[in-house]
């Protein structure tokens, strides 16, 4: 059996291949996670892209480089904590920042390094907040400083119940309705 796809061509579809729609789907429109996602990738990905093409450097180092410009001292995992991203990337961005000499780490016995910005640091911070402002603008462009401040309300909020939710909810009482079935 053959299913023409969005480009027109004809492809085989495997045997065992669900052909149609499930019954019951998420609203793609109105899913508010998706939603949020999209946006963000939006967002990081015209970042990645400006950033990469002007400094070499992509998003997460930015956002180490923009950590460690509002909390001088911050370890990796404090940072990581901070922006909310994997260990392992912050890492990986460190290692890079520290071999451009954009940024230091104090060496202290003991307990996680201090991560500083070098002068080169502060001053590549200085040349790529424009970049991540641009943005900020874009998306908010239109909305009165009243919804802006409404938004960010929310989404403060949003990140609050997620953060709840990564603190240990184990299983949704709603799932636990439909495990049987």
């Amino acid at each position: 059996m053959s299913l023409p796809n969005e480009r027109g061509l004809d492809n085989e579809i495997p045997e065992g291949a669900v052909v149609e729609a499930l019954p019951v789907v998420i609203d793609s429109e109105n899913f508010t996670p998706r939603l949020l996602a999209l946006l963000s990738n939006s967002l990081v990905w015209r970042e990645s892209r400006a950033l990469r093409a002007r400094f070499g450097l992509g998003t997460n180092d930015w956002r180490v480089i923009a950590a460690l410009a509002v909390g001088p001292g911050m370890s990796a995992s404090e940072i990581s904590e901070y922006i909310g991203m994997n260990k392992a990337i912050v890492s990986k961005s460190v290692n890079i920042l520290t071999d451009g000499g954009l940024i230091v780490q104090a060496e202290v016995p003991g307990r996680a390094r201090p991560l500083y910005l070098t002068e080169a640091g502060a001053d590549m911070h200085d040349q790529m907040l424009p970049i991540s402002m641009r943005g900020q603008e874009v998306i908010l462009d239109g909305l009165s400083q009243s919804d802006i401040d409404r938004l960010n309300e929310l989404l403060r909020s949003l990140l609050s119940r997620a953060r709840d939710l990564q603190m240990g909810d184990t299983i949704d009482p709603a799932l636990e309705e439909t495990e049987g079935v």
